[in-house]
């Protein structure tokens, strides 16, 4: 009898593969508590990305959704095989050489990014009383209302984003006019905004766009109505300078918007600016959130009207369960639960702290 069988070589190669996939977990883990591999890390992706973005900017649709697309295929194709008893060792193992592949590239090209030092500790500490915070607000609504009488409306009153294709150069442009003091980070000036292939599912679970750290590409969703759609390339965007957390990523988004001297954008940044400010009131303060509400210019109350409408249209069990997912996922992260405000909120507040005279 022979003592090293074809199913005995199969196995060893199993869990060979399933071995090393847990020593990366472990090895990455212990990569993002040390400084010097972080900061190696941010370094090898500023120095990668523009190759990475330029690569991808030569499809004129999203190769990062069809990555997806041929990923779900893949992952399927193994579970057929695995679920197939003649054939399951075999696909064990190709499936655990896929995975070890894909979760390496996953980390190096992204993940460890999640642990760079925090904006926060380049701006000074700042508490805002609630007075204050209300002041704020109040500062926002009266931005909002001013810049709105300068961007354009579709047949029902309703803000209609004009050129995108402007807009999306004009954040290209203000990523290198970012304060240098809050980062180095540099712009590639290379245009990979990409309308995701799944615009439906994203309507339908309340994902406005994301960044795919396989191809460099921003992908949006061009269903999103045009309050929305300028500040979330401005977002994306804020991903590809190398952004990780997605508060800081609204941070970056904000500091490029809300100077533009495209409407359009300054709008949607300070419309979202607002809407943040709002959503930390709410509950506290809801007669004082109330009575900002009733300000709102006319214009401004037709564009929230539209944005509760594409909501309501959209809602259901996949927004729910996607809400939930993008949660745990976050907080994995280290970072904030979706729907919490507070650490973009302490960035804004930090920073407008150092605009006062």
């Amino acid at each position: 009898m022979k003592v090293d069988t074809k199913d005995q070589k199969i196995l060893k190669k199993k869990r060979f593969w399933a071995g090393i996939l847990l020593a990366q977990f472990v090895l990455f883990y212990i990569f993002s508590k040390i400084e010097i591999i972080i900061a190696m890390n941010g370094s090898f992706f500023e120095w990668q990305k523009s190759f990475h973005q330029k690569i991808f900017s030569i499809f004129p649709f999203s190769a990062g959704d069809v990555f997806y697309l041929l990923l779900g295929l893949g992952i399927a194709y193994f579970l057929f095989k695995i679920f197939k008893k003649s054939k399951s060792k075999k696909a064990w193992v190709g499936f655990l050489i896929f995975a070890n592949a894909l979760y390496f590239i996953y980390q190096v090209f992204w993940g460890l990014l999640y642990f760079q030092p925090a904006i926060k500790n380049q701006l000074p500490e700042k508490k805002l009383s609630l007075e204050e915070t209300k002041q704020l607000t109040v500062h926002y609504l009266e931005e909002c209302k001013k810049i709105r009488n300068e961007v354009n409306e579709d047949k029902n009153g309703v803000f209609k984003m004009q050129d995108q294709k402007i807009i999306e150069q004009e954040i290209l442009n203000n990523q290198n006019k970012l304060p240098k003091w809050i980062t180095l980070k540099k712009g590639t000036e290379i245009n990979t905004f990409k309308p995701s292939l799944f615009r439906g599912i994203m309507s339908n679970t309340g994902i406005l766009g994301y960044y795919n750290p396989f191809t460099a590409e921003a992908q949006y969703n061009p269903e999103l109505p045009s309050s929305y759609l300028p500040f979330t390339l401005a977002h994306e965007s804020s991903h590809q300078l190398g952004f990780a957390r997605e508060q800081e990523a609204n941070f970056i988004g904000y500091l490029i918007g809300k100077n533009s001297e495209n409407p359009d954008l300054k709008y949607s940044t300070n419309y979202y600016v607002l809407k943040s400010l709002l959503n930390s009131l709410a509950e506290k303060n809801p007669e004082f959130v109330k009575n900002v509400l009733q300000q709102y210019s006319p214009g401004m109350k037709r564009d929230r009207l539209y944005e509760k409408m594409f909501v309501k249209k959209h809602e259901g069990w996949l927004n729910s369960f996607f809400g939930i997912t993008n949660n745990l996922f976050l907080k994995s992260n280290q970072q904030e639960g979706s729907i919490t405000y507070s650490y973009f909120l302490d960035l804004l507040i930090r920073y407008e702290s150092l605009q006062k005279p």
